[in-house]
């Protein structure tokens, strides 16, 4: 079975969702603070980290960015927090999922099998070739995005988001789609994240190259066109 590292201060939630999953036949170490985290995230290899946000020595936040930058492991951000920006901020450094304390164990297990399979299932078609919309490529092995050549650099997430509309150049995809394909799962009510990072798309993408591909279908979701292409 997979390997899972637990990175939670708060040993009683820690030993609870040890011996959960390991109920579940998961193998599962368990780290106490930031730093220790990071180390074994890093020299243990696990298959999924479960990542608590407010940790002693590094944040959470911070051992997200520093895992991102060796792996693609997923991992799954616990906060008690539940504000927007606190998600976002997560999401951006590379975290792949977003649970608020407290939370219910069959619904983390939910999310663990999810992630697994996505991992173990290896890359979408999406994920296995490049894309192309006009100028704009996106690489998936490379994991660049290009127009005319010229990178431009975005989140795991932007990047993810950008794949996921470029691979249905033309549809319109739902904000129900993109929570659930793109995050995994649906923010409970909370499609405002989507919009969020529509945004930050339009500013890095469509702003900075000077071409309108991402498109407002309103009431319903988005779609990326080709440049030539006219509403």
């Amino acid at each position: 079975m997979a390997k899972i590292l637990i990175v939670e201060d708060e040993i009683k939630i820690a030993r609870f969702v040890e011996l959960e999953l390991a109920h579940e036949g998961y193998t599962v170490e368990i780290a106490t603070d930031g730093r220790q985290g990071l180390d074994m995230a890093l020299a243990w290899q696990p298959d999924l980290i479960v990542l608590d946000l407010m940790l002693p020595g590094l944040s959470g936040i911070e051992v997200c960015r520093r895992v991102r930058q060796e792996s693609r492991v997923p991992i799954i951000m616990l906060t008690a927090k539940d504000d927007v920006s606190d998600k976002v901020m997560g999401l951006d450094m590379g975290a792949d999922d977003y649970m608020t304390k407290p939370f219910a164990i069959e619904e983390l297990l939910a999310r663990i099998r999810t992630a697994l399979k996505r991992q173990v299932g290896g890359e979408t078609r999406a994920q296995a070739r490049k894309l192309t919309v006009g100028e704009l490529t996106l690489d998936p092995l490379g994991y660049t995005v290009t127009y005319r050549g010229a990178e431009i650099a975005l989140t795991k997430k932007e990047f993810d988001l950008l794949a996921y509309l470029m691979a249905r150049v033309g549809q319109v995809v739902t904000r129900d789609e993109l929570l659930d394909k793109v995050w995994g799962y649906a923010y409970a009510g909370d499609t405002n994240i989507v919009d969020v990072y529509i945004r930050y798309l339009r500013t890095k993408v469509d702003e900075r190259v000077g071409v309108k591909y991402l498109r407002t279908v309103r009431g319903v979701g988005y779609v990326i066109k080709d440049e030539d292409e006219k509403d």
